[in-house]
């Protein structure tokens, strides 16, 4: 696989920051041909993301690359924080478990919404997301 030279962060430390990614996130899949609707998932794949990155993790990092393998074109995002970690994977990938108030759909609704979901987690380290959707 080849990434191209079209990379770069946003930092997420604040609700405005989470507005910036989304729009952010909507320009860069249109600019790769997605369709509307692929369009609108990895828009609220980000949203999700950027929100437990701030809300979670205390802030942290949104990365984006323009991937390309052979014809296919894509957008992988990474966000990254130094927060608390998750304690136990297993318990927050299923759905309806909240650590917070929230529904309990964060991850694993972002997980249906990709082609590609990795999450690496270490209590006291922190959590780093990738997700990879292509056109």
């Amino acid at each position: 696989m080849m990434t191209t030279s079209r990379d770069g962060e946003l930092p997420l430390t604040n609700e405005h920051d989470i507005v910036l990614g989304r729009q952010f996130v909507r320009r860069m899949a249109q600019q790769q041909g997605f369709s509307l609707v692929d369009q609108t998932k990895m828009v609220t794949a980000a949203s999700e993301l950027a929100r437990n990155t701030l809300i979670y993790g205390g802030g942290g990092t949104l990365k984006w690359t323009l991937v390309v393998d052979g014809v296919k074109r894509g957008l992988r995002l990474t966000f990254e924080d130094h927060g608390p970690g998750i304690p136990n994977m297993e318990l927050a990938l299923t759905d309806g478990w909240s650590s917070g108030s929230g529904l309990g759909l964060g991850l694993t609704g972002t997980r249906r919404l990709v082609n590609e979901f990795e999450i690496q987690s270490t209590v006291g380290v922190g959590t780093r997301v990738v997700i990879t959707r292509w056109k």
